[in-house]
């Protein structure tokens, strides 16, 4: 598996949209708006990342290895929490 310089930045913001599509994806879940607003928010902030432009960035597995280092991360996180 390559491992890919991501910017602390971009990974962060992965991880608060597989949160916030969590909350999402919950039964019933409240301010759907507001979360479908940041949704969107975060899916811009992620596709326009400057680091996409670099040699590293233009590789179709880095996306793949963002969501699953985000992932990962994020289930570490809530382990510990």
């Amino acid at each position: 598996m390559e491992s890919f310089p991501f910017p602390d930045d971009l990974i962060h913001a992965q991880q608060a949209w597989h949160a916030t599509y969590r909350q999402l994806a919950t039964p019933r879940p409240r301010h759907t708006a507001a979360l479908r607003r940041r949704l969107l928010a975060l899916s811009v902030r992620i596709q326009w990342h400057p680091f996409w432009s670099t040699p590293s960035g233009r590789l179709p597995a880095a996306r793949a290895e963002l969501k699953r280092l985000a992932r990962h991360h994020g289930q570490l996180e809530a382990r510990t929490a």
